[in-house]
């Protein structure tokens, strides 16, 4: 398998090299099998001859021009963490050459693929419309306002979509590398992950910070506050929206279009992480039911189960692992 990796100026150093380091590890593994010619060429390419990555490593790459046409094109996060630096850096000369080769490649069936903010490169050249995809969960709110023509689903690690992939947040760097490699051998995905101690992780839904998220919009914020401060009450959307002043189809619309779910899916977010919290203290079931609006520990148990696919012994301290 033929990989470019299409690195960028202001490239997440971990991302890059958990690519890197990741393929090297699979290519060395086959060795020691006896499997032959290495499984995996992989190729640093950019839009000139080197690049510096986000803690100014100086980086040389190939001009994406020079290379032969690959397998897959891969382009791992910018280090732009916040929605300003990330909306700037998508306006770079660097990244429309990028966005240019990616649409080029594609048109002749190259796979494309990205992981965490790298997935916005492949949204802005306009690959990822009318497909499925993923993204890391903390932008997830910018990603929809700027791409609503993508079928976003923030919950997921790995979403494969007509020739093109994406990757949750910056460890997906690790899950993405997984998925091209089972592509061309499971057995050796399966012993990569064994060697280099990575789980499987098919959602990112119990890494989310739903509070994180809530501050993408002065709305959705006051409405997280509100929540919190009743959250052993139960929900009613009606007196939630009475609480802050706008209509209930307002605050639904909202929530909605900041945070892909509805005002009661974000409470049941709410109500799993403070569940959490009382179960690494050690509070028994019942007060932690109570405490997260629930009259009854079966109702919770369901959730959680549903949300993170662990039941409450499992959360707790020592409990499965």
């Amino acid at each position: 398998m033929r990989i470019c990796i299409y690195a960028l100026d202001g490239a997440f150093d971990t991302g890059l090299t958990a690519l890197l380091d990741t393929f090297d590890t699979a290519n060395e593994l086959a060795a020691l099998s006896g499997g032959g010619a290495a499984p995996f060429e992989v190729t640093v390419v950019g839009a000139g001859r080197r690049i510096r990555t986000a803690l100014g490593m100086s980086v040389a790459v190939q001009p994406a021009d020079d290379v032969p046409r690959p397998d897959w094109a891969v382009v791992p996060a910018l280090n732009a963490k916040t929605p300003p630096k990330l909306v700037a850096a998508l306006g770079r000369r660097d990244v429309a050459r990028a966005k240019a080769q990616l649409q080029a490649w594609r048109a002749q069936g190259v796979g494309i693929a990205a992981a965490c903010i790298g997935t916005f490169v492949l949204a802005d050249s306009g690959l990822l419309d009318g497909r499925d995809a993923t993204t890391t969960w903390s932008l997830a709110p910018l990603f929809r306002e700027r791409y609503p023509a993508v079928r976003l689903d923030d919950t997921r690690m790995i979403v494969s979509s007509q020739g093109v992939v994406t990757a949750g947040a910056a460890m997906g760097h690790l899950d993405l590398a997984l998925w091209l490699m089972r592509q061309a051998s499971p057995e050796l995905a399966a012993t990569v992950a064994k060697f280099l101690l990575i789980d499987n992780r098919s959602s990112q839904a119990q890494y989310i910070i739903p509070d994180f998220l809530a501050h993408a919009d002065p709305l959705v914020e006051r409405f997280e506050r509100w929540v919190r401060g009743n959250l052993s009450k139960g929900f009613s959307l009606q007196d939630g929206a009475a609480a802050l002043q706008v209509h209930a189809r307002t605050l639904q619309r909202r929530t909605e279009r900041v945070l892909g779910k509805s005002p009661l899916a974000f409470v049941q977010d709410l109500r799993v992480q403070r569940a959490q919290q009382l179960m690494s203290n050690g509070c028994d079931l019942d007060r932690v039911a109570a405490e997260v609006g629930y009259a009854d520990t079966s109702t919770l148990r369901s959730l959680l189960r549903r949300k993170l696919g662990r039941g409450m012994r499992e959360l707790r301290p020592g409990g499965g692992g």
